[in-house]
């Protein structure tokens, strides 16, 4: 009996470590998670509620930013041109949902001349093909297929009746990348990582009205690291290895610009200096850019705009203007007024945040809350 008593108790001591290695179960409690609210509104732009003759005229006016627009010689304005057009703000990249009918687009050196917009653009179209051209190459875009297109270098193409999807990066974000990406411009992505990408993309765009601010910084960083991950210097091929040794140079530059916005001896000739080139291969670089002259005042301008709307930054417009190379409180007024299309005095209530904020005035909320403000303030 002794001994079955001891097998009894010693299988109940070996019962009970066993249990032990095992977790708890949860215990239930009242307590529930703090819900975050969703972080996004969506900024809406369609050409339906307008009469049919009107409704070409207000989209070439809502993509004047990015490109010039025109219908095909076949279609007249009579026709309608029923589009739209929605908006996501996720701080650093802008995801847009676009249904346009058939049309041609431009983005000309003369536009690019008069715009401080060098941002990188994915495009995933859904329906419709599309063909765009730089530099005499032609990409041809399709459903499920990843285009990848610098706005910072003119290309022109057109598109039938089609359903895409568009995100918008800061060329900054890609810093450290630029030489590969400027080598892949205007050109299809593919490849098991592309198709990784559009999964994500896909699944990035079905949970927007969801994401909360902290999901956004991480959502921006994910699709840049699989951006490059898609790409892959051909620096077997002569042509593009120089390509890449131009860009490197290009990138340098602007970070130098960048560095020295405040500088009173940023000039041409101190980059000229500083980098180790000639005065024309400069203004050979920044050419596509409107110039080195134009490309630092309008990064000027944009520093000067975020100082101006920063809550925290107190100094008087003029002490702002000084501070960012303007000797003249008319002449930053009246380049201020052309860059952004209001005064620097409105400047002080629009929102150059990455999102739309419940804080901003009717005065300026308007012109915060517009596709071209949140193209113009990305990545700052």
């Amino acid at each position: 009996m002794d001994a079955k008593r001891q097998g009894k108790t010693s299988a109940k001591q070996a019962l009970e470590r066993d249990r032990r290695r095992w977790p708890r179960e949860a215990q239930p409690h009242n307590e529930a998670a703090p819900l975050l609210a969703p972080a996004l509104e969506p900024l809406p732009f369609s050409t339906l509620e307008l009469a049919p003759e009107d409704q070409f005229a207000a989209w070439q006016a809502h993509m004047a930013p990015l490109v010039e627009v025109r219908l095909p010689d076949d279609r007249s304005l009579d026709g309608g041109f029923p589009a739209d057009h929605t908006a996501w703000n996720l701080g650093g990249m802008l995801i847009v949902q676009q249904h346009a009918p058939a049309h041609s687009y431009i983005r000309s050196a003369a536009k690019l001349r008069s715009s401080s917009i060098d941002h990188w653009c994915i495009v995933l179209p859904r329906t419709g093909r599309s063909w765009t051209e730089v530099d005499r190459r032609v990409a041809e875009g399709q459903p499920g297929k990843l285009e990848i297109r610098s706005l910072g270098y003119p290309f022109r193409g057109r598109t039938t009746d089609s359903e895409s999807l568009f995100l918008y990066l800061p060329r900054d974000l890609f810093s450290d990348a630029a030489a590969t990406l400027d080598a892949k411009n205007n050109s299809i992505l593919s490849g098991n990582f592309a198709n990784l990408l559009v999964d994500y993309v896909n699944s990035i765009e079905a949970r927007l009205r969801s994401l909360t601010a902290e999901d956004l910084p991480r959502i921006v960083h994910a699709t840049r690291s699989m951006i490059i991950a898609c790409l892959t210097p051909p620096a077997e091929h002569v042509a593009a290895a120089e390509q890449l040794t131009s860009v490197a140079l290009m990138e340098r530059a602007r970070r130098y610009v960048q560095n020295n916005l405040d500088a009173a001896h940023l000039t041409p000739d101190t980059m000229c200096r500083a980098l180790g080139v000639s005065r024309s291969r400069l203004y050979q670089l920044f050419e596509p850019s409107g110039g080195v002259l134009h490309y630092i005042q309008s990064r000027r301008l944009l520093a000067a705009h975020i100082a101006l709307s920063d809550p925290a930054d107190s100094r008087r417009i003029v002490e702002i203007a000084e501070a960012f190379g303007f000797s003249s409180a008319a002449n930053f007024s009246r380049a201020f007024s052309k860059e952004f299309g209001y005064s620097p005095r409105e400047g002080r209530t629009a929102v150059v945040l990455p999102r739309p904020a419940n804080s901003v005035s009717l005065a300026g909320h308007e012109k915060a809350s517009s596709f071209e403000g949140w193209l113009k303030a990305l990545g700052n």
